[in-house]
């Protein structure tokens, strides 16, 4: 399927509500992370890849999120305008997302060095587990823990919410939701675009 006719506008962002955020299905995920640990994912909760784009004269508020990452950096959305912002949303024990991990890497790469940031939130592991997926898969950008505050899933409240693991969501320069996938990144091209389109002013 080619990058446009999966590619779709949001009429309306009152169209889709955060109001279910990815610690609401803690009691669901607690049961699939059990699953994993037994070699089967057969009720696997996530979503089908599919990508929402909001145009830009759609867009709502700049997300607005300050948080310590894995390092005690902190990032925060104030220091991040004027960037392409890429938050992704995962927990180590997920399949898709060890799966999705080197297409995300593939287009953190790409644009190195440019007005582009990827920030990956973890949603449910300590420290340890996190670094030790980050090494396995080679994930060279920061990433919040976020399974105790909240903090980044309540940013994105009355937004395009992730609702479910894995979640990509692209914010513009000014930090509004731009797209969002929802399920894993099943390759490189889907949002090499997303963020190819934002950094150049193509999506506004």
């Amino acid at each position: 399927m080619s990058v446009i006719s999966k590619r779709f506008a949001v009429l309306a962002a009152t169209a889709v509500t955060a109001a279910l955020v990815l610690t609401g299905c803690s009691s669901d995920n607690d049961s699939l992370s059990k699953q994993y640990g037994n070699g089967t994912t057969q009720n696997y909760i996530s979503g089908d890849g599919a990508v929402t784009e909001v145009a830009a004269d759609k867009r709502t508020d700049a997300v607005d999120f300050r948080a310590k990452d894995t390092d005690g950096a902190t990032v925060s959305s104030k220091a991040l305008r004027g960037k392409v912002v890429v938050l992704n949303f995962w927990y180590a024990g997920c399949p898709p997302c060890r799966a999705e991990a080197k297409y995300l890497n593939r287009v953190h790469d790409e644009f190195a060095g440019k007005d582009v940031a990827f920030i990956g939130v973890n949603v449910r592991d300590e420290k340890a587990t996190a670094a030790a997926f980050e090494r396995t898969f080679k994930v060279d950008y920061p990433t919040v823990l976020d399974a105790q505050s909240g903090t980044m899933q309540l940013a994105l409240s009355g937004q395009i919410a992730p609702n479910a693991v894995p979640a990509t969501i692209v914010l513009d320069k000014q930090g509004r939701v731009a797209a969002r996938v929802l399920g894993a990144v099943d390759g490189p091209g889907i949002l090499d675009t997303l963020v190819s389109d934002e950094l150049s002013g193509k999506a506004s």
